[in-house]
């Protein structure tokens, strides 16, 4: 069940959804998975960069869009693991990416997630990215209490 109100913020540039995303990673832990949906270039991969800087993932490390490799894992405070469903045609796939291992053991932030949502852990995160006529990117926020919760009320604290 999701919660009834959702937690909106605005973000005005790369920079600010890089920190938005710190935030959140700066609260994760392992078993936690973020649902990152939107369409391309509205904010995904520059907001899972944040969390990967949150999470103390080694600046050496680039954290991009795992759109090709499909799944990438970064060492940090706990592991970070970055998936993409954009190139998934069938559920049947997702058993080859090996996502399910890794939800108890890493924090999650998974682009397209929308594409297979029933394949998310229960208690996920959801984000919806979308991009105004003026470029600000519009993140709508929602979960269903327990760690969903806790971090949505990361999100909604100003720094």
């Amino acid at each position: 069940m999701q919660s009834p109100e959702p937690l909106r913020l605005t973000s005005a540039s790369a920079d600010e959804t890089r920190q938005l995303g710190e935030r959140l990673g700066r609260a994760m832990l392992a078993g936690d998975v973020v649902a990152l949906v939107g369409p391309l270039g509205s904010g995904k991969t520059t907001f899972a960069q944040g969390i990967a800087r949150g999470l103390q993932v080694p600046p050496d490390r680039h954290v991009a869009s795992p759109t090709f490799a499909l799944v990438n894992e970064h060492p940090g405070r706990v592991p970070f693991v970055h998936g993409d469903f954009y190139r998934i045609e069938r559920a049947a796939e997702l058993a080859e990416l090996g996502l399910g291992d890794v939800y108890d053991r890493a924090a999650c932030a998974l682009e397209w997630a929308d594409r297979f949502s029933d394949a998310l852990p229960a208690g996920a995160l959801r984000i919806t990215f979308s991009v105004d006529a003026d470029g600000r990117r519009q993140l709508v926020c929602q979960g269903d209490g327990g760690r969903a919760g806790t971090l949505l009320e990361t999100l909604a604290r100003a720094d």
